[in-house]
Order: C-alpha cells, then structure tokens, then sequence
C-alpha cells in the first residue's frame, strides 16, 4: 500500500498547488480530507457548481449547549482542491474527521482554525530564528513565494518542528485517534493503489506514525450520531472574503483573501501588481490624493524590500510596506496591522484601512439553485411573500391594525435573528410611551440567505427560531437585567409571550442575582405596564412576564433593606425601583399571589432604620401609607377636602427615567394596547401605628428633609395631596425654617416637589394662600417665584444685616 500524506495550511495557495499535483501524478484510490465525517453522503452538494467562497455551517443544541461552526471553502483552499481534483481523477473522496458538533470541537467557531496556533511557543521561537514579524510573514517567505520545487519536503519539515515532541491537546488527540481510523480503513481497502490523506499540517506526524503502527485489516469507523436529545444539522451558507480575512477577526487561515486568490490565479508577480492597483484604486475612490509618484515610489521601495529579505518576488507584506512608506505621510498611533496577527485595531491610519480592505477583497460566494436548504429558509420565504415583505419597501405601519401588526411581529422576528437588509427607523422602543406606529425600511442584502440559514441552527419557523434566539439572550445577560428588559420586550414585539421552562428559570435566575437597584427598577415598571395593558401586542397577563414580576418584587425588597448610607443623597433610581415595587403589589397582588404583609414588613423595617439613606426611608414610609386600605386612612390621618376638578385620580404610577421624574396617573396611556385604568384591590392587613404628621416631623432636617420627601412624594403622592394636615405641617416647618438652612435644604426640596406634576402644584400652592387668608390663584403665586434659591440667598441676607443693625444698636423699630 501506498499512503501519502499531505500536510496543509488551510487557505494556502502554495498548498492547494501541491495538492492539486500529488492527486493529478497519483491518481489515487482514494482521497482522504480533513472535514465532517457525517456530510460523506453529501459530498454531491459541495460540488454542484457553487460561487466560492462557500462554507459548511454546522449547529447543534441540546438542554446544555448550544453550538455553531464554520468550515469555509475558497478556490485556493487545499480541501476544496482535493474534493475537486480528486473526484477529477475518479477517486473516492471520504471527509475523515469528527462531526463539527463534537465535543472536541467545544469553544471553536472555524473548524480550520490553525492548530500550530495553539501552540504559540514553537512558532514564535520560529519567527525570531528568521527574524520576521509573525507567522503570516514567516510563512510567505517559506511558502507562498519560495521556489515550488522540494516544496512537499519542506512543509514536512516545518510541521514537524511545530509539532516536535510535545503532547497534542486533548481534543486534537481525540480527532487525531478518529482520523487515523479512516487511514488504516482506506489503506486496508485500496491494497496496492495509491491513497492520498490532506489534513492540516499539524495532524501529519501523528496520522503517519499511527499508520506505521497500525496492526492492519482495519474496518471503516463508525460516524458519531447526534444525541437523542439533541437537534443540529449542518447546511451549505454563502460565504464572504471579509468573513474570511484574519484581520476581521477570523480564526484562522491566511490574512488577506483578494490577496491570495490572485496569488492563485496569477502568481506572485502579478499579485503585487493587481495589490498596488487595487489600493490606488481603493483610494482614489475615496477622494484620497495617490499621485503617480507615489505609486512608483511604493512599487521601488516594494522591489528594494523584496532583495533585501530574500525574496525573488514582491511578498505581501513588502507590497505593504512600500505603499505604507508612499502613502503614509504622518506618525502612526498603533502599528501597522500586517506586523502582527489580529483584527484590525481602533486607531489605525484611514490609508492603512482602506489598504487592509483592498487587501481582503470583496468577492461574496453563491450557491447553486439545487443547494438543499434548512426548514426556516422556505418557512421565512413563505411568511415574507405571504404578508408582502420579499422586496424593496418603506413601510409605515399602525400597530391598532391587525394586518399592520401580523407584518410588526414577522419583521420583529427576523430582526431578532439578526438578519441584515431589515431596519426599524422608529417605533415603541421601552413599553411605557404611548407609540403605535413603526416605521420600516426593507432592502435587499447579499448576506440575508447567509443569515437565515445560520439561523435556522434556532428553530424550523420564525416563531420557533426567534423564542430560541430570545433565550439564549436571556442566559446570556447575567445579572445584567437592563438586557434582560430589553429580551423582554423585544418578546412582546415579537409575538413571543411565553418561552420555555428552562428559559424561564434562567430569567428568574437574572433577577435573584441583580444588583443594581435602579435598573432592576425600571425593568420593573416596564414589565409591569405590559402585563397589565399590553392588549396589542398581547403580552397582557402572560405568564413569563408574570413570572418576572414576582421575582422582581422580592428581589427589590431584598436590596432596598440592604442599601445604607445616611448622608447619601437622593437616588431617583432606587425610589423609582419602591414605585414599580409599590404598583406591582398595587395591581397585580391578587392574580400573581404577591405577599403584601411581608413588603410591608420590610418596608416599616427601612423607614426606621436610622442608616438607611432618608430618601429610601422616605419612600418606605411612602410605600406603608399607599398600600393602606382605606378604612387605616380614615382613622390615622385628616383628609382634606376632595380634589378640585381636573385633578389626576387616586393610584398614580411613577416611573423615574434619568433625572426627571415622570409622574402620570394610573390608567393613563402607558405603552401599546392601554386598556384604562386597573381597579386597585383593597389590601390587608391595616398598617398598625402609621402616622404621616409624626413621620414628617421626625423627618423635617434641613439637609435631608428634601431627600426624605423625594422618596415620600414618588411614593404617596396623592395621599400627601389629599391629606391637608400633612400639606399644613410641611407649611409650617418650611415657613419656620432659618434663612442658611433654607438655602441648604432648597435644592433637594426643589427635586422632591418635582414629583407633583404642575396642577398639582398649583393646588398645594392655592391651599397655602386659603391657610394665610390671601385671595389670588396657585398658578398665579407659582408664576411669581421664578428661582427659589435667589429667593432663600435674600432671606439669608436679610437676616444678616438684621444682626449686624441688632450688634450695632441701629435697629430704629422693628422690621417688617
């Protein structure tokens, strides 16, 4: 038996050349490649007459992971060539490694990334014995520009030094065992013919020492099955040069794919010319001045580069270096991209971008008519043409109307799978804005087919595919519940009202272990607002977002106690987190089983709690007042007389969004679908030993009375209105205040009555005219002061030219 083998860099022109040779002299057996063993029966597919790039996308996803990679083909890839000339030659053509869901693939997006790469060490000893910048370079200079004779001994020679004697990793020892199995099989079966084996170069030593080793006879390995449990497939996508390109963030292979793929067709000489073309080209394009001087002077310096490194033609890099010294008049601020391997990074020279992007090229693959497809390509194809979404449209769409809103939730979907070529320029964007039209912007993008397959990995509908993808989102936000509000939403535009058990979990999880009391706040508000009026989008009284607010009230409670501090200013966010707390326990008490003797155990807990910060003390104190039932009311406190015509009703909801808060009544237009206002439950038990008067007297310090207010006014707003003993006492110690504590306690008093939205004002300020006998309107008394603090820094003057006139003796009678 005669078995050779091939050791490769993916992506290599050099290597496919040799690969295409060793096939053509041997016409062997059998050609064996590193790729899939599960897509043997698919071959045929791979060679149906597709635009390359292409590549395999495989995905798999069971209760515990999920996982998707890639295994991209190109004209010049040495795999792609042994397929093609092999089955040239009539060779049977067998894929010999592991299925790309396999554990040993764990954590690896490209199933050709470099396995020299793993192991650092070697090649940078490597680099410095020929005094290069990195593998790319290194490799050119062996390779890609050398002289092809000896080339299949040198490439041994260098795979194995990057091998050596070092032990392979786990999973490359597993692929390594499974591949060997293949050899022996072919080698077994072919008897006197020629077998070829194309794996990566760092495979080649074990594979040939397993074969030397092998006992013989050997039969062909069984291939791995999904598990039972566990969905995946694996389809042919559409694949691009820039997806290919290591300097934007590929795994693996060579840099540069425009580069190369000429390199392929034309050779180095020409590659360097059509190199320095393009980047002109590319630029000019642009507006970037690139004179024909610059462009000899790029191609001299290429050429003086090239001698002194050894080259007997212009190498990539030294291409680059040239037009980097022609075209680049300034300092740099990070290096050039091409010394070391990576992304491109932020920073670099805009003629060195347009350079790296000449470089890679712009050539998209596609495939061929006949190409099987996964089931959510057809179904997306079927929703689009059946709803009127499959071409160019500017949609404006009113989410009243149930057709506009069949269309809403297909986009949304594909917008949560990330499709490119379908944009939303406008629409609902937090649940509690009053939005219900969209508008839409729908184009045609090269990488949708690409996208939808990948996405397919998801689910077989959109439906499906998209609660799948919304999951993920979920797991994936952590403790981090700002996402987590924005999966939730993105459900409700979605049609997705409900998702699985373990998704579920997952958000229940996210909630228990957040932290940040103001973000878990407005998650909260928005949260609750859809479950209570979202008939639109129909998120109303779902169970997940029910789920959410249970867990969200408890886990609000939990950290209110635990906040302290008590100087601490006054945080908008944790006192709008007690309103959402506040209007959960409100309105959804009773449906979702909400302990409201337990919130307002914690909430008596944290208004006497001395270190607590006095806003939050404030809002706890605000938070046993508005859950009192009525009949607690009557007997703790004066009402005042009914409102006045026009004012909001009893039961407002609060919502603080950045540093104003927005205060509007219950019932009020709050999102999509608001169906009027809810019927607050009367709760018990009765609040024992609550009084407002004595609260707000033990309260009233001049540096945190406007902290604790704050907290009391977003919390029991109406009842402080509706309470004229209360609005008495807060006249009465204001007035008393002296004019330096007055101007420090102003600007967070200021904050506190912010709360009341300007009717409201005014009636608290008509009321403190009827308490002084003076005739005129609140509107009339809060148009004359226009900047409280000039205001107290007068009555601070005031009173200390009193003072001086009293200690001088020069006081005549007394002041008025």
């Amino acid at each position: 038996m005669t078995v050779t083998f091939i050791g490769v860099r993916h992506h290599s022109p050099a290597c496919a050349r040799l690969v295409a040779a060793t096939i053509e002299a041997l016409r062997p057996a059998y050609v064996l490649i590193e790729g899939p063993a599960d897509l043997n029966g698919r071959i045929g597919e791979l060679l149906l007459g597709h635009e390359l790039p292409v590549a395999v996308f495989s995905s798999y996803r069971d209760g515990e992971r999920r996982h998707g990679s890639w295994a991209p083909f190109c004209a010049y890839s040495p795999e792609w060539v042994a397929l093609t000339q092999g089955r040239a030659v009539g060779a049977e053509l067998r894929f010999i490694d592991l299925p790309a869901w396999h554990p040993a693939f764990a954590g690896r997006s490209n199933r050709y990334a470099d396995a020299e790469l793993r192991y650092a060490e070697v090649m940078e000893r490597l680099c410095r014995s020929f005094d290069v910048d990195n593998v790319d370079v290194l490799w050119d200079h062996l390779f890609e520009i050398a002289p092809e004779d000896g080339l299949a001994e040198r490439l041994a020679v260098y795979f194995d030094l990057v091998r050596g004697e070092s032990a392979a990793g786990e999973s490359d020892t597993a692929r390594e065992a499974y591949m060997a199995q293949w050899v022996e099989a072919a080698a077994a079966e072919a008897g006197e013919r020629p077998v070829v084996v194309v794996t990566g170069g760092f495979h080649r030593p074990a594979l040939v020492s397993a074969l030397a080793t092998a006992p013989g006879g050997a039969q062909w390995p069984e291939v791995p099955e999904l598990p039972v449990e566990a969905v995946g497939g694996s389809f042919l996508v559409p694949y691009s040069f820039r997806r290919l390109d290591a300097f934007d963030g590929y795994q693996s292979g060579m840099p540069s794919p425009g580069y190369y793929q000429e390199l392929w067709e034309s050779g180095p000489r020409s590659a360097a010319r059509h190199l320095t073309e393009s980047v002109a080209g590319r630029l000019r394009e642009r507006k970037q001045p690139v004179s024909t001087a610059d462009l000899i002077a790029a191609r001299a310096t290429a050429e003086g580069l090239a001698t002194v490194r050894g080259h007997r033609h212009p190498a990539r890099t030294d291409v680059l270096d040239g037009l980097a010294s022609a075209l680049v008049k300034e300092a740099l601020d990070v290096p050039l991209p091409w010394a070391a391997r990576g992304s491109l990074r932020t920073g670099s020279h805009p003629v060195v971008v347009e350079m790296v992007a000449a470089l890679s090229g712009t050539r998209v693959g596609r495939l061929h008519a006949d190409t099987p497809a996964p089931p959510l390509v057809h179904h997306v194809q079927a929703e689009l043409e059946r709803l009127g979404l499959d071409g160019d449209a500017d949609l404006d769409l009113d989410l009243t109307v149930a057709a506009d809103r069949a269309r809403s939730k297909v986009l949304h979907r594909i917008r949560i799978l990330a499709v490119p070529g379908f944009r939303r320029d406008s629409g609902p964007a937090t649940g509690l804005e009053p939005v219900l039209r969209e508008r839409w912007t729908l184009r045609p993008d090269p990488a949708r087919l690409t996208a939808f397959i990948e996405a397919g990995a998801y689910g077989a509908t959109l439906a499906d595919a998209c609660a799948a993808a919304l999951a993920e989102r979920a797991t994936q936000a952590g403790r981090n519940v700002d996402l987590l509000a924005g999966v939730l939403f993105d459900a409700a535009l979605s049609g997705t009202t409900d998702v699985s058990e373990q998704a579920l979990a997952g958000i229940e999880e996210t909630v228990a272990a957040a932290a940040d009391l103001g973000a878990l706040g407005r998650m909260l508000a928005v949260v609750l607002t859809m479950w209570r009026h979202d008939r639109i989008l129909g998120s109303a009284h779902s169970t997940t977002l029910g789920a959410v607010i249970v867990a969200s009230v408890r886990r609000t409670l939990w950290l209110a106690e635990g906040v302290h501090g008590q100087s601490a200013p006054a945080d908008l966010g944790r006192i709008g987190a007690l309103a959402a707390c506040r209007d959960a326990l409100r309105y959804a008490r009773r449906e979702l089983g909400l302990d409201v003797e337990t919130a307002l155990e914690v909430a008596a807990r944290i208004s006497a709690d001395s270190d607590a910060p006095p806003d939050l003390r404030g809002a706890a104190f605000g938070l046993r007042w508005a859950l009192r039932p009525p009949e607690a009311a009557d007997s703790q406190a004066t009402e005042g007389p009914p409102p006045e015509p026009g004012a909001p009703p009893p039961g407002p909801g609060v919502v603080v969004s950045g540093s104003v808060p927005e205060v509007f009544p219950s019932g009020a237009a709050a999102g999509p679908g608001v169906a009027g206002p809810d019927e607050a439950l009367p709760l018990e038990p009765a609040v024992a030993g609550l009084d407002p008067l004595r609260a707000v007297r033990g309260a009233f310090l001049p540096e945190s009375a406007g902290d604790w207010l704050a907290g009391l006014f977003a919390l029991a707003r109406e009842e402080v209105l509706h309470t004229a003993a209360v609005i008495g006492l807060l006249d009465e110690l204001l007035s008393g205040m002296a004019a330096d504590d007055f101007l420090i306690a102003v600007p967070a008093l200021r904050q506190a009555f912010e709360f009341f939205p300007p009717r409201e004002r005014e009636i608290i300020a008509g009321r403190l005219l009827e308490r002084r006998g003076l005739s005129g309107t609140g509107r009339g008394l809060l148009r004359g002061v226009t900047n409280p603090e000039l205001v107290a820094a007068g009555m601070l003057l005031d009173d200390r030219v009193d003072a001086v006139l009293r200690r001088e003796g020069l006081m005549g009678g007394a002041r008025d």
